[in-house]
């Protein structure tokens, strides 16, 4: 890292940039290194939460969210919900697909009432709070020059469209992968995450041209974010705005601003789940009037508030979609994980001679999604990964990929719409077949998967159907 800029692993665990000015109080690092001692050396469940620093980033719709039983788990010192209690009802009305899991470390820190969530999600309509993004703007007369040197896909687009994109690095490793819209002719908003927000913001920071031709600036406090999909999601939103949302003229990976009553809103009408629908940016002052809206509007087509259970795990696996940190990092380039482009940007942008060089290159891995094919252990009880676990081969012995990597599950969930539990792991290419059967260790014991896609691919609506709202 010191003498290259890179390293042959990846770093993004120890990048001091990744950090909010909270998290480096002294108060704050006190706390969590205390607590993070125990977390270390004792047994720890992979989603435990810690108790310090706890209720210091609150979205304005907090208080709301709390009056519906939300269950909160803290990232970059926000409280998201992950599920919320109020929609226990829907067990009853879901049964068995709610893939209960009745051991108790596999359903600590989780709740059927995620799968419930979902489930609804598909058939009416969900809404997530997303104030946790980090978002800023590049602006200036070079700040279409700026991003372009940054991101992967074509920033030169019009006025109004939003962009899916990797950045990465020279060596052609993933920095993060994340939205950006076109606001106007010289300026560009970026959507991140809220973990790797600071480390983001950092990288865009130090790449501005020198001659203040293009800036950045962080509107993370400025801004919510309410995201709104399912069937009904037109319906909902339609109900309470006169702008024109149809199909027609509001296309996917588009935004504008409408106005919802008095609120000022810019929709993005792009989807992490698989759904039809948007996210909802407002004023960080008017966020618990949003949310407001959009619930009682929901109400009569049975829209349910649904946590980051969904949006980060059950809606994203079961469309196969790729998380930074999880699938994505400095160690992985795009076609390792199915990502590759059938053609660059003209543009020049910081990656692209080992992107070049790459396409030539031998594959070494593939990232692919599998099922696992039963649960039943030893004890007779049913298990469900958590991630993290070994893939091998039927017999238990070792599988190397082409890096000398062994494989692990990098994302583990329930897909409820599939009635599966599904694992996403990088395989050796040779293993890397559709119906190829294999297992996962876990808890010791060897559990049959198949490979159920080796590209990017969904299990789920793998026409992107639903998106386009066309089913």
């Amino acid at each position: 890292m010191m003498t290259r800029g890179w390293s042959d692993i990846d770093m993004s665990h120890s990048d001091a940039s990744r950090f909010w000015p909270h998290q480096k109080t002294r108060a704050q690092v006190k706390a969590r290194t205390g607590e993070a001692f125990i977390k270390t050396y004792g047994i720890v469940h992979p989603a435990e939460q810690y108790l310090s620093g706890r209720d210091l980033r609150l979205s304005p719709m907090h208080a709301q969210e709390r009056e519906l039983g939300a269950v909160f788990f803290e990232t970059a010192g926000w409280e998201r919900p992950h599920w919320y209690a109020s929609n226990e009802g829907l067990l009853g009305e879901y049964g068995e697909q709610v893939m209960p899991r009745e051991h108790e470390w596999d359903s600590r820190w989780w709740s059927p009432i995620i799968n419930a969530e979902h489930l609804a999600m598909r058939e009416r309509a969900a809404m997530v709070d997303l104030t946790a993004f980090a978002i800023f703007d590049v602006i200036g007369p070079r700040a279409l020059e700026a991003v372009q040197r940054i991101i992967v896909a074509q920033a030169d687009v019009p006025i109004g469209r939003v962009v899916y994109t990797p950045v990465l690095d020279d060596r052609g490793g993933f920095r993060s992968d994340l939205t950006v819209m076109r606001i106007a002719h010289d300026r560009f908003r970026v959507v991140t995450g809220g973990a790797h927000g600071m480390a983001d913001y950092k990288w865009f920071s130090d790449r501005m041209p020198a001659d203040g031709g293009a800036v950045i600036v962080d509107l993370t406090s400025s801004w919510t974010t309410v995201g709104l999909w399912g069937p009904k999601a037109l319906d909902i939103l339609g109900s309470i705005t006169d702008a024109d949302i149809s199909k027609d003229a509001f296309k996917f990976g588009t935004c504008k601003n409408i106005e919802i009553g008095n609120l000022p809103v810019l929709a993005s009408r792009i989807s992490y789940v698989g759904e039809f629908g948007w996210e909802l940016y407002a004023p960080m002052e008017m966020g618990a009037a949003l949310w407001s809206r959009i619930h009682q509007a929901g109400a009569p087509h049975g829209l349910v508030p649904a946590g980051i259970g969904v949006y980060g795990t059950t809606g994203r696996i079961e469309k196969g979609y790729r998380a930074y940190g999880a699938e994505l990092d400095g160690a992985r380039n795009l076609f390792d994980v199915g990502m590759e482009r059938k053609k660059l940007k003209d543009a020049d942008f910081v990656g692209r001679e080992a992107l070049e060089r790459q396409a030539g290159e031998e594959r070494k891995t593939i990232l692919c999604t599998l099922t696992v094919d039963h649960h039943e252990s030893a004890s007779g009880m049913k298990r469900y990964m958590l991630g993290g676990e070994p893939i091998l081969n039927p017999d238990g012995s070792l599988l190397t990929d082409g890096y000398g990597h062994h494989p692990y599950v990098t994302t583990a969930g329930s897909a409820p719409s599939l009635g599966k539990h599904v694992l996403m792991a990088f395989l050796p290419v040779e293993r890397a077949v559709l119906g190829a059967k294999l297992a996962v260790s876990y808890m010791e014991e060897l559990y049959p998967v198949t490979v159920e896609s080796v590209d990017a691919t969904s299990l789920f609506d793998p026409d992107n159907l639903r998106i386009r709202g066309l089913a």
